[in-house]
C-alpha cells in the first residue's frame, strides 16, 4: 500500500486521468464532426476512464491534513516556521519550543474545542426543540390579548356610564330631598287645616 502513497503513483495516476479524459474529449469532437476516427477515440478514452474510475473506487480517497490552518505559513514556501522540537533552531533570534510551551498551547487549543463542542451540544438541544405547537400558542396569546383590549374597552365605556348614572342618581336624591320637603310643607299645612 505504500506504492499507493508515494508521489510517483500519484503524478501517474493524475497523468492517466487527464490522458483519458482527453481520448474522451477528443472522440467527442471527432464524433460530433463525423470524422473516421472518432468512434475509436471515444472507445478508448471512455475505456480508460472506465477502468481508472473503476481502480479510484477500489483504492479509496486518501485522507486530507489542513497543517496550515493550526501552523499558519505553512503553504508559503519562504516562511519561517519555528519547529516544535527543542534544540538549535537554526534561524538567529528565534527560541526554540520546549515541551512545556508546546503542551501549554495544545491546553488552550483543547479547553477552546471543549467550549466550541458544548456550545454545538447546545445548538443542536436548540435543534431538536419541537417548535410545531408554538405558532398556534403565539395565536392563541394573540386572541387573548385581542379580547383583553376589548374588554378594557368596554371597561372604560361602563366607567362613564356609571359616572352619567352617579350623577343622575345625585340629582334624583336632590329632586326627592325637594319633593320630601314639599311634601312636608304640604302635611303641615293640611294637619293645621284639619285641626282648626
Amino acid at each position: 500500500m505504500s506504492f499507493l502513497k508515494s508521489k510517483g503513483f500519484k503524478y501517474f495516476k493524475n497523468l492517466i486521468i487527464g490522458v483519458g479524459a482527453a481520448a474522451v474529449m477528443l472522440g467527442a469532437l471527432g464524433k460530433i464532426n463525423s470524422a473516421p476516427w472518432g468512434g475509436f477515440m471515444i472507445t478508448v478514452g471512455l475505456i480508460t476512464e472506465a477502468v481508472l474510475f473503476f481502480f479510484l473506487g477500489v483504492i479509496g480517497p486518501e485522507k486530507d491534513y489542513y497543517w496550515e490552518k493550526l501552523y499558519p505559513g505553512l503553504d508559503n514556501y519562504n516562511s519561517n516556521l519555528t519547529p516544535l522540537t527543542a534544540g538549535d533552531t537554526g534561524v538567529a533570534g528565534v527560541r526554540p519550543l520546549d515541551g512545556a510551551t508546546v503542551e501549554n498551547q495544545l491546553g488552550g487549543m483543547l479547553s477552546e474545542l471543549q467550549t466550541m463542542s458544548k456550545s454545538m451540544g447546545s445548538l443542536k438541544a436548540l435543534q431538536e426543540v419541537d417548535f410545531s405547537e408554538t405558532g398556534q400558542q403565539i395565536k392563541a396569546m394573540g386572541n387573548f390579548y385581542g379580547r383583553l383590549n376589548e374588554a378594557m374597552e368596554n371597561l372604560a365605556g361602563t366607567i362613564d356610564d356609571t359616572q352619567q348614572y352617579k350623577q343622575q342618581m345625585v340629582e334624583l336624591n336632590q329632586n326627592l330631598n325637594s319633593l320630601n320637603g314639599v311634601y312636608g310643607n304640604v302635611l303641615t299645612a293640611m294637619g293645621g287645616k284639619t285641626n282648626a
